[in-house]
């Protein structure tokens, strides 16, 4: 009898307040990806990241903050990605990112152990490389792994379609190697 081992766990986190967004897009298009890798996974997108702006003085959480630090807990690794707004990060993806201080206390303290995929998506270079790299400096600073490669997408454009057929060969191609390098390095990495 041989005990089989559970997928690798990933939480893909993004989008903006807008439906299936570009950066939305592209997200599913890398968690596609990690899904035929092997691992499983879970959305927090859009809407569902309009948290409560984190507050250090209160220890109060909402049902969907509740959700989510719930999710990042169980999580093996994220992708994250990010619209960007005026040079960087959204705040609405900042302010949930500042919500993964309540794991500062646990085994796997803040994202210990866990790789993320970073992907910045803009309406030009300046801002989707600058997002991309603020992702990257937040996801060190959380003590996570980021993922070798991270994606970033100048939309102006249009290079995100509606899903894989209508988008971009090569921003797709680059998607699907970020998601299929946090299934296998999330897999590799849980305790």
């Amino acid at each position: 009898m041989t005990n089989a081992t559970p997928p690798a766990r990933i939480l893909a986190i993004g989008g903006s307040t807008t439906p299936m967004s570009a950066s939305e897009r592209a997200l599913r298009i890398a968690a596609g990806a990690a899904t035929t890798a092997g691992a499983e996974v879970a959305f927090v997108t859009g809407r569902d990241l309009m948290l409560p702006i984190y507050d250090t003085e209160s220890k109060e959480r909402t049902p969907a903050t509740q959700a989510f630090i719930a999710a990042v807990r169980e999580a093996d690794g994220l992708i994250i990605a990010s619209p960007g707004y005026h040079g960087g990060i959204s705040g609405m993806i900042k302010n949930a990112l500042d919500y993964i201080e309540d794991l500062r206390t646990d085994e796997r303290p803040y994202l210990d152990s866990r790789v993320v995929g970073v992907i910045g998506v803009a309406h030009g270079w300046q801002t989707a490389v600058g997002t991309l790299h603020q992702l990257r400096q937040v996801v060190h600073s959380l003590r996570g792994w980021p993922s070798p490669l991270g994606v970033a997408i100048n939309d102006a454009g249009g290079l995100i379609g509606s899903g894989e057929d209508d988008s971009d060969a090569a921003i797709v191609r680059q998607l699907q190697t970020l998601g299929q390098q946090v299934a296998d390095m999330a897999a590799r990495l849980r305790p």
